[in-house]
């Protein structure tokens, strides 16, 4: 008994000791890049969901743009995975504790985070949140997509394309992901109120937090109904990219009628060369931009609105070229390289 505690409080140590060691990680990245900014007016945290899509490299390109031309220094951060809600907390608390101005947040988890948000608030620094809802009001403003609408808008297009009738399916994106959920629900009510006899085959699988895991997702539909569905939606970058190469790879790329959410240079491809047949785009650059400016407008003692929408659209096969979409989905991302 003696020796199994004794071993119980060693295996203890070493998890406090790595856990204290990658908090003082990131205490310690937060503390150099505040020096480095130390003369600008304010300190502002950005932190993401995650930092491998582009979506979040067109972010970080707006609100480095803002901060640029507000004068201010923003310091970008995130975990290293979409689903690791631990890790997002962590950050939240080290920005806290390091006393930054304000803080620009993309929740991961619309519950997880409101713990560490309201004590942000209670701290006397202002949390402007970005792209995904939070089960909370204890935050000065959320910008983000209309992402029912953007939902409604994908069913929209796969439901023309299929002139109302055949067999679809939906692969969900992470569960507690409050954007993606409000995306699925558009898209499930646009089809059901509109294209009633569009008969949806599945709608309640997930595709995970990467790339790899949504590919593995989708082998697995495709497998199930790949002789039978015609037409799929998937309401993220990471699911419509792992969607886009399962088919590709089971040999249903252009075939079946697909309808993803978000761009990146392989789903744009894709909609060049007739794989996808339309992409649901939001404007992450300028989330970025209004997530930056609404930040310093609190701190400077201005009104700012408690709900921003900022542009979406379909880009199509037919549009992709008119410089009104080319704007929305090739901002400039320089400077905007992830940390």
């Amino acid at each position: 008994m003696i020796w199994k505690l004794a071993t119980l409080g060693i295996v203890l140590i070493l998890v406090a000791s790595l856990t204290g060691c990658e908090g003082n990680g990131q205490a310690d990245e937060i503390d150099e890049a505040m020096a480095e900014g130390e003369e600008a007016q304010y300190q502002i945290a950005v932190i993401p969901k995650g930092r491998t899509h582009d979506f979040w490299r067109a972010i970080h390109a707006g609100a480095r743009k803002a901060a640029d031309e507000l004068d201010v220094n923003i310091i970008w951060m995130s975990g290293e995975r979409e689903d690791d809600r631990r890790q997002q907390i962590d950050v939240v608390q080290n920005f806290i504790a390091r006393g930054v101005d304000a803080i620009v947040l993309a929740p991961l988890d619309e519950n997880a985070l409101v713990r560490p948000v309201e004590e942000a608030e209670r701290r006397g620094i202002p949390v402007i949140i970005i792209d995904s809802g939070l089960q909370t009001d204890q935050y000065r403003s959320f910008i983000a997509t209309d992402n029912y609408e953007g939902g409604r808008l994908g069913g929209r297009r796969l439901g023309d394309l299929m002139e109302g009738e055949g067999k679809a399916m939906m692969l969900r994106y992470s569960e507690g992901s409050a954007s993606t959920a409000e995306r699925e629900q558009g898209f499930l009510d646009e089809i059901r109120e509109n294209y009633p006899d569009i008969e949806l085959l599945s709608y309640n699988q997930y595709a995970g937090a990467t790339q790899e895991s949504a590919f593995q997702a989708s082998q697995t539909l495709l497998n199930r109904y790949g002789a039978e569905v015609e037409g799929i939606f998937c309401p993220n970058e990471s699911s419509s990219f792992g969607m886009l190469r399962a088919l590709q790879t089971g040999g249903y790329a252009g075939e079946v009628l697909f309808v993803g959410f978000d761009t990146n240079e392989s789903l744009l491809r894709g909609l060049r060369e007739g794989e996808i047949h339309g992409l649901v785009s939001q404007d992450p650059f300028g989330m970025g931009y209004e997530g930056v400016i609404a930040a310093v407008d609190v701190l400077e003692g201005r009104e700012v609105e408690e709900s921003v929408a900022t542009r979406l659209d379909i880009v199509t096969p037919d549009n992709v070229d008119d410089p009104e979409i080319q704007e929305l989905i090739a901002p400039e991302l320089v400077g905007a390289e992830n940390r």
